[in-house]
């Protein structure tokens, strides 16, 4: 796990299930078109539309960097729009980052987040008279890490998010313990990369919930047939299974056909789901 090769700041993810890809990234039963392009004054232009049942949701986005500043506004079927503008402190590992939904006059948010070798934070706050405050922290190295998630809402006084976790990482496997829901569920995470060669890996976690003292088990495996075509495999304690191939017709394009059937009710549950994204 190297600090300095992550892409998002969401430093909770720094110690959570680095495996969650193989088990939930690209499942789904909707079906779902996406289109990116570049305009030759640098604006990333990406439209999406997906069908949820009778329901066609449509989004279009635009992204513009200039400098150390980076704009982006998100337009949705129902008239949202969604700015977030990122900028690039002078000092390594800094940002700042203000966030936004139009017509929400409540959803206004500043961030900052400062990234180091071996720690990080991210501290917020909502923009509002009574608002709520986060901080994530995360400290360790390539092997060890800690890290807490909190949240707190000045209007009642109370904590919304309380999570604490650790991972521990060698060359081949990931594990990790977390404590969400303000200590209501505890989960356990593995992910062993099995072959490097043919990307093949498996995966499992454990929820356990003391509120209903319920547990829940899903395991999985991905396997690479070629460099440009993967498979994905999951199954809970529930008797829901699922499973997905994607194949990269052409660089960064991708065509995903993904199924799930609950086996104690085949002929009822049956969804599939159809997945488009194009990229220059």
């Amino acid at each position: 796990m190297d600090f300095d090769d992550l892409g998002s700041y969401n430093l909770i993810l720094l110690f959570v299930f680095y495996g969650s890809d193989l088990l939930y990234k690209d499942y789904q039963g909707d079906h779902k078109f996406t289109v990116t392009t570049n305009t030759s004054a640098g604006v990333a232009i990406t439209s999406s539309g997906t069908r949820k049942g009778e329901l066609f949701l449509v989004d279009v986005g635009t992204q513009l960097k200039n400098k150390n500043v980076t704009t982006d506004v998100k337009v949705d079927t129902l008239s949202n729009v969604y700015t977030t503008i990122t900028v690039d402190e002078p000092t390594p590992g800094l940002k700042s980052i203000f966030s936004f939904v139009v017509p929400d006059q409540r959803s206004g948010k500043v961030e900052l987040q400062y990234l180091h070798e071996h720690a990080g934070i991210s501290t917020s706050i909502g923009l509002t008279a009574s608002p709520i405050v986060n901080f994530s922290g995360v400290a360790g190295n390539n092997t060890l890490a800690l890290g807490t998630d909190l949240s707190f809402d000045t209007a009642s006084g109370n904590f919304t998010k309380l999570n604490a976790g650790f991972s521990f990482t060698n060359s081949d496997l990931i594990a990790s313990l977390t404590l969400n829901n303000k200590g209501d569920t505890l989960t356990a995470s593995y992910y062993h990369l099995v072959n490097l060669l043919t990307n093949t890996a498996v995966g499992a976690e454990l929820s356990h919930s003391f509120s209903s003292n319920e547990n829940t088990l899903t395991v999985g495996t991905q396997h690479a047939l070629d460099l440009l075509t993967s498979v994905k495999a999951r199954v809970n304690n529930y008797g829901t299974a699922s499973a997905l191939i994607q194949h990269e017709w052409r660089p960064k394009s991708t065509f995903t056909i993904s199924g799930e059937v609950d086996t104690r009710a085949i002929e009822k549950s049956a969804k599939i789901g159809l997945a488009i994204a194009l990229k220059p």
